[in-house]
């Protein structure tokens, strides 16, 4: 139960890799604006083609982003030396902060750029 609540109220102030060694996956790089109408998550997925990202809807407030990466990725490459490691997809939860409708979400990925936007309820 401790981890359980750990991970849905602690995740804004602990500290975690983001990275995961038993999955080779990497956690992107991500934006989430709020706006009055909608939400957009906007997520960095270099050395991705849009065939491979796949975005789901866990719940009623939770996406779940995978992509596969053309190539492999080293943690040397991104200067971490104390440990050895590759990657080769991207993985990330995402909680919404606001209710939204996760029936309308639209998808859009361009270069490397993932952006979901998913319409506010009210």
């Amino acid at each position: 139960d401790l981890e359980e609540w750990a991970e849905k109220f602690g995740e804004p102030f602990a500290e975690r890799p983001s990275w995961n060694l038993r999955n080779c996956s990497i956690e992107p790089l991500r934006e989430t604006l709020i706006t009055p109408t909608e939400v957009l998550v906007t997520l960095d997925l270099p050395f991705t083609s849009k065939g491979t990202v796949k975005v789901k809807p866990l719940g009623s407030n939770t996406l779940e982003i995978e992509a596969k990466m053309n190539r492999k990725i080293r943690l040397h490459e991104l200067g971490v030396t104390h440990c050895e490691g590759e990657f080769h997809k991207y993985h990330a939860h995402m909680r919404i902060p606001v209710p939204v409708n996760m029936n309308k979400m639209k998808v859009n990925y361009k270069k490397g750029l993932l952006e979901i936007h998913l319409p506010r309820k009210h």
